[in-house]
Order: structure tokens, then sequence, then C-alpha cells
């Protein structure tokens, strides 16, 4: 078996089996594709069936030279133990070269939040004189208020929406649904941009159920979500690197701050393990220093 072969079987085994998407999909080909530029550099003929432990230990050190951080290696090494555990299924390998391998020792980052004002500022930049605008309303809104992935928001469909019970349905990751509470602020913003701006698109026959769309009725793309964001947060002179994703970070960390239940924060975030949605107990730092200050004798 080639490496072409392996990684075309690894393909299907993540889609079929895992019903993993297409972007998880690429990112762990995408690993693989690594080691195969390290190989054809330093071995000759290392076929994926020929791989052992003394190679990826080799692999590993190579990313340490060109500089590749701790994050990044280890997700790599996921990718490819991964590789190896199908191929063990597979009945391809008897013994898996990747069982010893270790991965760098990652410190716990925690993300960055937006503080209410800021979204408030975000939001209230954008220009609704532009047809899209009340879009770009509608899709801030509903980031904030539900905590979607940015894979969520573009793939949300018209038949996900039960406003008269307050809730959307949200499809995750490996296909898995959830009900996620929504505001009446972001049921009132998704109103006007259906009644404004979609209405009088003319939509493509594979996007009739996709809420948002852009000026060609089609599905956004996750891009187009990050360069609105980044055009909003240049607008207002914000400093901090911000993405789709932040909007998930500030709406789980805002409502763990203000008391919610973190299981109840795991389910609207659609995590496996509660260890994931635990990163986001930080106190705030204002609230911390503010202790500090009023408490210690030295202060």
């Amino acid at each position: 078996m080639n490496w072409e072969e392996g990684k075309k079987g690894f393909e299907n085994y993540l889609k079929l089996e895992k019903s993993l998407s297409q972007n998880s999909v690429s990112a762990y080909v995408n690993d693989i594709n690594k080691l195969v530029v390290f190989l054809d550099k330093n071995y000759s003929n290392i076929t994926p069936l020929k791989v052992k432990l003394e190679h990826l230990k080799s692999f590993i050190a190579w990313l340490n030279e060109r500089e590749i951080s701790p994050r990044t290696q280890a997700r790599t090494i996921s990718g490819i133990k991964s590789f190896y555990k199908y191929l063990l299924i597979e009945g391809k390998i008897t013994s898996d070269p990747t069982a010893l391998l270790e991965s760098p020792k990652i410190g716990r980052k925690l993300p960055d939040i937006l503080s209410m004002e800021e979204i408030d500022s975000l939001i209230d930049a954008v220009d609704l004189s532009k047809a899209e605008g009340q879009r770009n309303k509608a899709m801030l809104e509903t980031l904030y208020s539900c905590g979607m992935r940015v894979s969520e928001l573009v793939g949300l469909k018209i038949t996900s929406l039960f406003f008269e019970q307050g809730f959307i349905k949200v499809e995750g990751k490996a296909g898995k649904e959830r009900l996620v509470p929504v505001s009446g602020r972001a049921v009132d913003e998704i109103g006007k941009y259906m009644n404004q701006y979609r209405k009088k698109l003319n939509i493509a026959k594979d996007s009739e159920n996709i809420l948002f769309l852009n000026r060609r009725g089609r599905k956004l793309s996750r891009v187009m979500i990050f360069t609105i964001i980044k055009n909003l947060a240049e607008k207002i002179g914000l400093e901090k690197s911000i993405s789709p994703h932040t909007f998930r970070h500030s709406f789980a960390t805002h409502l763990i701050n203000g008391g919610a239940d973190l299981r109840a924060v795991q389910e609207m975030l659609g995590h496996e393990s509660i260890l994931t949605t635990e990163i986001y107990t930080h106190l705030d730092r204002d609230y911390l220093k503010s202790t500090i200050q009023q408490f210690h004798p030295r202060s």
C-alpha cells in the first residue's frame, strides 16, 4: 500500500465511519501530508506500512527545528495516531508505531473573549444602509446569542428555527444535533433580515432552506464570516485579534460568570466532555484584581 492509497482509505473512513465534516477530514489528511513530505526528504521508499517509531521521533525533531508550536505539533501527532489506528482496525498492520509516541506538553490556553460593551460596539458598527447590513447584524446576534461555531452558523436552516418555543436546532460536529435557546433580540434581527434582504434574493435551488445567504442566493462561506468580523473590528479600532469563535468563547464565559450551570453550558455548546467546557470557568481578571486590592493586607 502506498501513501495515496492509505490516505484515500483513511479519508473514506473519517467520512463514513466517523461522520466527520469535510473541514475535519482535510485537517487530518494534511497531518499525514506533513509526514509524507518529511519521509520523502529524509528516507527512501518508506511506505505507510514500513514506518517505525524512530521515523516518527525524527519527524517530531524535524518539526521542532522548524519552530512549529507545541500546539500545532500535538495536533499533527494526533492526526498521525488516528491514521495508524485506522490501519490497525483495517488489519493493514499488526502493531501501531505511534503507540509509544509522545505529544509535546501544551498549557491550557484561555480563549480571548469580548466584553458586553465590545460586542455591542461591533454589532452597532454594522452599516445598515448597505443591502447586506441587516444580514450581518442578524448573524452576529445569532453567533453571540447561541454560542454557535461558524460552520454551524453558515449551515443553519430555516426549518431549524423554532422561535415560538424559543429554540434553534443546531447541527454540530459529526451531525450531532442540539437545541439552543435563542434571545429575543436575535429573533427580531433574523426576522428583519428575512423580510428586508433574504426574500428579495434569487435563491439557488440547493440553498432554499439555508438561512443566511450571500447576494447570489447561496450559502455563505466561513471565510466571509471571518472577513465581516475582521472589518468591523478594524472599523471600531478593536485591538484584540478576534474571529467568529470569539463570540462563542464570550457566550460561554458570560454565562458562567453570570452563574449558569456548567452542565447546561456544556449542552448548549455541544461539548462531548465537560472538561472542554471547564476552560470557561476562569475568573474575570478585573474581579481578581479588585479582590486582591480589597482584602490583601499589603494592598
